[in-house]
């Protein structure tokens, strides 16, 4: 997220062959250490097999790119509860073996979820070949100021105006909100324009956040009213009649290039089109690229304005301002 890991995949010559032959040491270190009845022997190829099996997790990983990682997450989630799970039989243990059942479900059926709403074949992503920078050169990757020079930014008071003026807002969360903690004051800020008459909304993508679900579970957290919040399909066509989209710390979710560009890594991903808005407000940290580490368009477009700052420190300023 602030640039210290490429979010280009690991792409070595021959990666499947390595991943191959990592597999096979880890299976055969692991058999001699079941079968063998010698202790030196056996702490041998116990300590192989650990190795073996890092190096193929560590390469395994770093060969997806950054556009998949969210993916990559559930993944591991729902191996790490088979691994539980196998665990509980080595021990003869029923309830590890029960929980880790159900850690490894929940985790592949969250993957499967998560498939879905990125477009992604869940056995491409696990063997790399997505996460290759396409939107922008790879010397890109993790800028800060990628689109220095293309985009207008804009204050809290500009933002205050245009949300007293609007009729109509669609709210679109993401990863930031979550980070900076900012779902409380932007529940008094909302309450505020809904009791002035306006028509306030939030629009939750399926992968918003880390996982799905979460962003649905912070608002709820703040008290955010159940029937303001949709679903992308719910609200996606609305945003043509919406007077100001406020997108607070997404990036990948309301990328305009997963629809217009045919050879970005995250085409053909569902997003919200936040820029059919008549005025966009993207408030982030910095300009740099989202978890994909492709640049997004919509921060360039002419009915668009950034403002830049953390989260929960302007949508607290944005909460007074309303208020006031």
């Amino acid at each position: 997220m602030d640039g210290k890991l490429s979010s280009a995949p690991l792409a070595l010559n021959g990666r499947d062959q390595i991943n191959m032959g990592l597999g096979a040491a880890t299976l055969l270190a692991g058999g001699m250490y079941a079968t063998t009845a010698d202790p030196n022997l056996a702490l041998t190829a116990l300590t192989a097999s650990i190795a073996s099996s890092g190096v193929l997790g560590w390469h395994m990983t770093s060969s997806i790119g950054g556009a998949d990682m969210p993916v990559v997450i559930t993944v591991l989630n729902s191996y790490s509860g088979w691994a539980l799970c196998a665990e509980g039989f080595m021990l003869d243990a029923p309830l590890m073996t029960t929980v880790g059942a159900l850690i490894g479900c929940s985790g592949a059926a969250l993957t499967k979820i998560m498939c879905d709403a990125m477009n992604r074949d869940i056995i491409s992503v696990l063997l790399g070949g997505y996460g290759t920078k396409s939107t922008a050169s790879a010397s890109d990757v993790g800028k800060k100021d990628i689109y220095e020079g293309e985009v207008t930014t804009t204050n809290v008071e500009n933002v205050v105006k245009l949300l007293n003026d609007a009729q109509s807002v669609i709210i679109v969360p993401g990863y930031g909100l979550a980070v900076a903690k900012a779902q409380y004051p932007l529940k008094e800020m909302v309450d505020t324009l809904i009791e002035s008459g306006k028509s306030v909304r939030f629009g939750i993508h399926p992968v918003a956040g880390r996982m799905p679900g979460q962003l649905n579970v912070l608002l709820a957290e703040a008290g955010v009213p159940y029937d303001i919040v949709e679903e992308l399909e719910e609200i996606n066509d609305d945003f043509d009649e919406t007077d100001v989209a406020l997108v607070i710390g997404a990036n990948d979710t309301v990328n305009s290039a997963a629809e217009d560009d045919p050879t970005s890594e995250i085409a053909g991903m569902p997003v919200l089109r936040v820029w059919k808005a008549n005025q966009v407000i993207v408030m982030k940290r910095s300009l740099a690229a989202g978890y994909a580490g492709v640049d997004n368009p919509v921060f360039a477009k002419e009915n668009t304005d950034m403002l830049l700052g953390d989260a929960k420190d302007t949508v607290e300023k944005l909460r007074d301002g309303v208020k006031g």
